[in-house]
């Protein structure tokens, strides 16, 4: 697939590249901590920011415990991702909102390939963001605010690794028969679906949704 960093509109700005995309993949491996952690699992009755802080500080606890992990082995990646993201990430909306309207005019198969070959080039793209996480990483949890019954919450946060400013990380999430999932991503003003929409927008543009593929 292409590059997925125009120069125009992007989330890869070199200074925060590393730390925002390594909170992506702590909170999409967050259950992986299980096998050292267990005090704090995320319950499907959890509020939504009750849920982004136990996962962030497991997977926090299981990063610094775990070197093969921290290394970004991709044998590892992929198999925290393929058991732990559908948990807690409705990811097929997230491809949904992503490709836009292309989504409609995709087949089942055609469906089902754009998931999957997003979900490569994120962890192609990404995944070696995790060996950033240094020890003193940690989210900083922001005053959650939701209207009593929503469905669709944002949940605001800053990372800090005690070195840099706090960089504002926001999750949004809506509420399910399964409780909470993300499936979107905020950082510095920049949804994660919004900034791939406008590419894929690009691309299926030339070439229908086979070109987004």
């Amino acid at each position: 697939m292409p590059d997925p960093r125009p120069a125009s509109h992007t989330l890869a700005r070199p200074r925060l590249l590393p730390l925002w995309l390594g909170w992506l993949f702590v909170l999409a491996l967050a259950i992986f901590a299980g096998g050292q952690v267990r005090a704090q699992a995320p319950a499907q009755d959890d509020r939504p920011d009750v849920l982004i802080k136990k996962a962030a500080d497991n997977v926090l606890e299981r990063i610094r415990k775990d070197q093969e992990l921290k290394s970004g082995s991709p044998e590892k990646i992929n198999q925290a991702i393929d058991e732990l993201i559908l948990p807690y990430v409705n990811f097929e909306k997230t491809t949904r909102l992503a490709v836009g309207r292309y989504w409609r005019n995709a087949s089942p198969e055609q469906r089902t390939a754009l998931v999957k070959e997003f979900r490569n080039m994120l962890v192609r793209t990404y995944g070696g963001a995790i060996a950033t996480i240094t020890p003193q990483a940690r989210v900083e949890m922001r005053p959650f605010r939701a209207e009593p019954g929503a469905t669709d919450v944002v949940v605001r946060t800053a990372v800090t690794d005690g070195q840099r400013d706090p960089i504002p990380v926001d999750y949004r999430l809506e509420k399910t028969d399964q409780g909470w999932k993300i499936y979107d991503l905020n950082v510095l003003g920049v949804w994660f679906i919004q900034n791939y929409r406008n590419q894929f927008s690009t691309i299926g543009s030339q070439g229908g949704v086979d070109a987004i593929i």
